[in-house]
């Protein structure tokens, strides 16, 4: 099977258009077309259905999909690791993580590791903890932080962070003078809250199933700043990483009862290379990590 037309395949199945995925591969719209032809001749099988100038997967093409991709970056790594070999570091880190992380813990750790490491660079993508794993899994990540226990089968990891999960609340709230909040008191309360996919939200939703609550969700932003403003004004309570408003004098922060506390890992795919610049990043987080 023909490498070149089988990725060309990837893209064009990936993207549902042989325009875009020209675009993409910087290749001629018909040498895509010549190749994927070619391919279902090889094959002798239709791979697309092509309906006024729409296209789709035929139950072959979706079946080749998936071997497909994994192909792709077994090909990826192949190539990555070849080039380490003969001396030329990949130099770039591509790093998932979640919002608050990406606020508060990450920041000095890569100014640390940018003025050890000069000539290598850093790309960092913040998101929710399922978005992150799947861009792990699918080769988009080369690194990301998730929750010890949302790791699958298909990702390695070390832990690297252990904090709480406090209730926020304005220095006026009642709740500002106790010294733990139960969860049942918590979900009564009007919630400013992340969106689902963040770990955040997966640990009210969580709390609220075991309550058997439906919390009373007034704001739902994924920006953190918003949060503590709503939170300041009085429109909301919320419950976020103790780092995010440790240093903040206007708002006050308390424990849950009983505490909740996240455990939180560095990851990255089981059956992926990683770079040269990707284990020093590990091994000098796991330097610096506070556990």
């Amino acid at each position: 099977m023909d490498y070149k037309a089988l990725s060309y395949f990837h893209e064009v199945a990936r993207l549902q258009s042989f325009t875009r995925a020209a675009e993409s591969l910087d290749v001629a719209q018909p040498a895509v077309s010549m190749a994927i032809k070619r391919l279902e001749q090889q094959l002798q099988l239709t791979l697309f259905h092509r309906r006024d100038r729409q296209i789709s997967l035929t139950d072959e093409g979706q079946r080749l999909f998936k071997q497909a991709h994994r192909i792709i970056q077994a090909m990826t790594d192949a190539d990555l690791e070849m080039e380490e070999l003969r001396g030329l570091q990949r130099g770039v880190v591509q790093l998932g993580t979640p919002s608050m992380l990406g606020s508060y813990y990450f920041p000095p750790m890569i100014m640390a590791f940018k003025h050890k490491y000069p000539n290598l660079n850093l790309s960092v993508h913040e998101g929710g903890a399922w978005q992150l794993q799947q861009l792990l899994e699918k080769g988009e990540l080369d690194l990301a932080v998730i929750e010890s226990g949302e790791v699958s089968e298909n990702i390695e990891s070390v832990p690297i962070l252990r904090e709480e999960m406090r209730v926020v609340v304005p220095q006026d709230h009642p709740f500002a003078s106790r010294e733990s909040v139960s969860p049942e008191e918590f979900l009564q309360q009007e919630l400013v809250i992340f969106r689902p996919g963040y770990f955040h939200r997966r640990v009210l939703d969580q709390m609220a199933e075991n309550a058997g609550i439906q919390p009373a969700i007034s704001f739902e932003t994924n920006l953190l700043p918003l949060i503590r403003s709503i939170v300041k004004q009085g429109f909301g309570i919320s419950t976020l990483l103790n780092m995010a408003v440790e240093n903040d004098p206007e708002l006050v922060t308390v424990s849950f009862d009983p505490p909740i506390e996240l455990d939180l890992c560095l990851a990255w795919r089981k059956d992926g290379y990683l770079s040269k610049a990707n284990q020093a990043f590990v091994e000098f987080i796991l330097e610096n990590v506070r556990l």
